[in-house]
């Protein structure tokens, strides 16, 4: 899975019709937000589409994934009789 963060600047393959190719992400989860860097226009694509017509990470944004998906410190439940060999 390609990694996407918050406030990653991202550089599409199509031009915007205002000219831009540059993006900023401003929402993740099964739907990607990203507002448009020059005219401020905001549109939602689902993940695939988003990985499909991103051509690459110009800057990737100040926070790690975990931190930006709200899993920083989630520890994954253990269930009775495991250990960590088993998993």
């Amino acid at each position: 899975m390609e990694e996407i963060r918050l406030h990653d600047k991202v550089q599409m393959k199509k031009k915007h019709p205002c000219g831009s190719f540059e993006w900023t992400v401003t929402r993740i989860g099964a739907d990607i937000k990203m507002r448009c860097n020059t005219c401020g226009r905001v549109v939602m694509l689902d993940r695939g589409e988003f990985l499909r017509r991103r051509k690459k990470v110009l800057e990737q944004g100040p926070d790690a994934p975990e931190v930006t998906l709200g899993l920083q410190g989630y520890k994954m439940p253990s269930y009775e009789g495991e250990t960590d060999d088993q998993l």
